[in-house]
C-alpha cells in the first residue's frame, strides 16, 4: 500500500511522462496508468484512487468526456486536468465539471507534487501546521489572559480564543483539550474581573454625577458637525448605548439602516456565518458588552429603549414585564424603540419585524421593498435562541449539536438555507447600511451549583433574583443592592445572583435528575465571555 496515496494518470502519451511517474513513486505514491478513457474507466471500476491526473486531448473519449463519466462513477475523487490546451472554453468546461486543478503542459514534478498536497494532504498539513502554531502561541495566550486588566483587554482575549477555537476545530484532541483548559481559565479570570468592576461601570451615574464623556467620532454634515458621545472613560460600550452611539450616528449621516438582531448569538457563530456573506459585504467588526443579566428581558429591552432595566420599569411601567408575570418578556420592543427616538427628539421613521419561523422570514422578504419607506428597519430573529432551547429538550438535537463546533455548524446550515439568506442577497444589491448584533450569547454548562429559593424565584439557570435565596457566596456573583447596577428590585430585600464560568443553578429537590437534564446544555443569563462579549457588525454592500 502506498504511503502517500494511489494515483491514476490518464494520457495517450504516457511514455513521455515516465520521469514524472518515477518522481512520484520516489515520493511514495503508487501510480497506475491508462492511455485512453475506456481503459481509465475500467481501472476506476477495479479500485479506488486518491487522485486522478487526466489529459484533455486523447483519441476516442476526450478528456472532458472521460471526466464526466469518472465524476458519475467517483464524484468525490479529485481530478486534475493536465493538458497542453490553454483555450478558455476548455478551462471553463473543466472547471464547470468540478475539476480539482488545471495544469498546463509541460509541467514540472514540483507542480504536480503541489497539486497532490493541495488535494490529498491539505487537511493533514493544515492540522499539523495549526497544532504547531497553537503550541508555539500557548505561552503568549496564557500571558494575554493573565495580563488582561480592562474591558478592551478581555475583548482581545476572547477574540484570540475564538480564533484558535475555529482554527483547531479539526485538530487532534490534545490541542483542543489544551485550548479548552485555557478558555476555562480565561472565563474564571474574566468572572473575577466582572465581579470587581461591574458595579464601578455605573458608579458615577448612581451617585447622580455626570460621567466623563469621550467622543466616538466626528461626523461631517453639509451645514454642521455633530459630536456623538461615547461611554464614559473606563466603561465599555453596553447594551443601552447601541442606538445612541452606533445607530443614530449612521442615521445622522443620512444612511438608510437595517438593524438585524439575532437573539442569543455568539461571536464564534458570527465568524462562521461571515464566510457566507464575505463575497457580498465588507465588514466593520466590533464587540460590545451585554449588561447583566445576559437575558432577553434585560439586555434586548435595554438595546431598544436605550435605558437600563430599572429605568425602563420606572419611566415606562406599562412596557416592563416583571419576572413573576406570565406575559412574554419581549412583546414591547417596537414601543421601546419609539420611546428612545422620542427621548432624543429625533424624527426618524422605523419599521419593526420579529422572525420566529421560516414563514415569517418569507413574508419579510416578500415585503422587502417597503424598507425604503423608513430610515431604520429593525429585524429580530429568534431562531438561534429557539435552537438553544430545543437542543435542551430534544435528544436528537443534542446529538446534532453535540458541542460548540457542531452548534456552529447547525447555525451555519440554518442560515445558508433560511429565507433570511435571501434577505441578505437583496440587501447586498442595495444602498443600506446593515448592522448585525445580538442581545447576549450563551455558554455550554456543566458544573451544577446548589441554590435554594422560594416558589417565586425565577427559572433561569444562570441568574436568580429573590428575597430568600440561599447559596454559597463564593460560587456566585451577588448583587445585594440592585439599584447600583440599575436593575429592578421588586422587594426591598431583593438580591440578584449570577452563575459564572460553566456553572448552572440546581435545586436540591430531585437534584440528580435536574443536573443530568441540564448538564451540557447552552444557557445564558450569567457571566462568561461567550454571554457578555457579543458581536456588533456593520456591513456595507460591496457594490457601493
Amino acid at each position: 500500500m502506498a504511503k502517500n496515496g494511489t494515483l491514476l494518470w490518464i494520457d495517450d502519451e504516457i511514455e513521455l511522462l515516465r520521469a514524472h511517474i518515477l518522481f512520484l513513486k520516489g515520493k511514495e505514491y503508487e501510480v497506475d496508468i491508462a492511455t485512453n478513457g475506456r481503459d481509465a474507466l475500467d481501472r476506476c471500476r477495479e479500485r479506488v484512487y486518491d487522485l486522478i491526473l487526466l489529459d484533455e486531448n486523447m483519441p476516442g473519449l476526450t478528456g472532458l468526456e472521460t471526466l464526466t463519466l469518472i465524476k458519475e462513477m467517483l464524484p468525490t475523487v479529485p481530478v486534475v486536468m493536465v493538458t497542453k490546451s490553454e483555450e478558455e472554453n476548455i478551462m471553463n468546461q473543466a472547471i464547470g465539471a468540478k475539476i480539482a486543478d488545471y495544469l498546463i503542459k509541460p509541467v514540472n514534478p514540483n507542480q504536480i507534487l503541489l497539486t497532490l498536497k493541495k488535494n490529498i494532504h491539505k487537511k493533514d498539513i493544515i492540522t499539523e501546521t495549526t497544532n504547531t502554531n497553537y503550541q508555539q502561541n500557548m505561552g503568549r495566550i496564557a500571558m494575554q489572559i493573565n495580563d488582561a486588566a480592562s474591558h478592551n483587554d478581555w475583548i482581545e482575549v476572547y477574540k484570540t480564543l475564538v480564533h484558535w477555537e475555529l482554527e483547531l476545530e479539526h485538530a487532534d484532541n490534545n490541542m483542543s483539550e489544551m485550548l479548552r483548559m485555557q478558555k476555562e481559565e480565561a472565563n474564571s479570570l474574566f468572572a473575577k474581573y466582572i465581579r470587581r468592576n461591574y458595579e464601578g461601570w455605573f458608579e458615577a451615574e448612581t451617585k447622580g454625577t455626570s460621567p466623563t464623556l469621550q467622543p466616538k467620532a466626528v461626523f461631517h454634515q453639509p451645514s454642521s458637525i455633530s459630536l456623538q458621545p461615547e461611554v464614559r472613560v473606563g466603561q465599555p460600550l453596553l447594551s443601552p448605548h447601541l442606538f445612541r452611539d452606533r445607530i443614530f450616528p449612521l442615521l445622522d449621516q443620512k444612511e438608510k439602516v437595517v438593524l438585524i438582531v439575532f437573539d442569543n448569538f455568539r461571536y464564534d457563530q458570527w465568524k462562521v456565518i461571515s464566510h457566507e456573506l464575505s463575497g457580498e459585504f465588507a465588514f466593520d467588526e466590533e464587540l460590545y458588552y451585554s449588561i447583566l443579566p445576559t437575558a432577553t428581558q434585560y439586555a434586548r429591552n435595554a438595546i431598544f429603549s436605550g435605558l437600563m432595566p430599572n429605568k425602563i420599569a420606572e419611566m415606562f411601567p406599562e412596557l416592563w414585564v416583571d419576572e413573576d408575570e406570565e406575559e412574554g418578556k419581549n412583546l414591547n420592543e417596537a414601543p421601546l424603540i419609539q420611546t428612545q427616538i422620542d427621548r432624543y427628539r429625533r424624527r426618524n421613521t422605523f419599521s419593526y419585524h420579529k422572525i420566529n419561523d421560516a414563514q415569517a422570514a418569507e413574508r419579510l422578504v416578500s415585503q422587502y421593498r417597503q424598507f425604503t419607506n423608513y430610515d431604520l428597519n429593525v429585524v429580530v430573529v429568534n431562531f438561534i435562541d429557539l435552537l438553544s432551547h430545543a437542543r435542551t429538550e430534544s435528544k436528537t438535537l443534542r446529538e446534532l449539536a453535540a458541542d460548540e463546533a457542531a452548534y456552529r455548524s447547525v447555525t451555519t446550515t440554518w442560515f445558508r438555507h433560511s429565507p433570511l439568506r435571501e434577505l441578505f442577497t437583496l440587501l447586498a444589491e442595495s444602498d443600506y447600511k446593515v448592522v448585525i448584533t445580538t442581545d447576549h450569547g450563551s455558554i455550554r454548562v456543566n458544573n451544577p451549583v446548589k441554590v435554594v429559593g422560594d416558589r417565586n424565584v425565577n427559572t433561569n439557570l444562570r441568574y436568580k433574583l429573590g428575597k430568600n435565596l440561599s447559596y454559597n457566596a463564593r460560587e456566585v456573583y451577588e448583587i445585594k443592592d440592585p439599584r447600583k447596577v440599575f436593575l429592578p428590585s421588586p422587594n426591598v430585600s431583593t438580591a440578584y445572583i449570577f452563575a459564572w464560568g460553566d456553572s448552572f443553578f440546581a435545586y436540591p429537590n430531585n437534584y440528580n435528575h435536574y443536573v443530568s437534564y441540564y448538564r451540557d446544555t447552552f444557557q445564558h443569563g450569567g457571566i462568561s465571555m461567550e454571554e457578555m462579549i457579543v458581536p456588533l457588525i456593520t456591513l456595507t454592500p460591496k457594490k457601493r
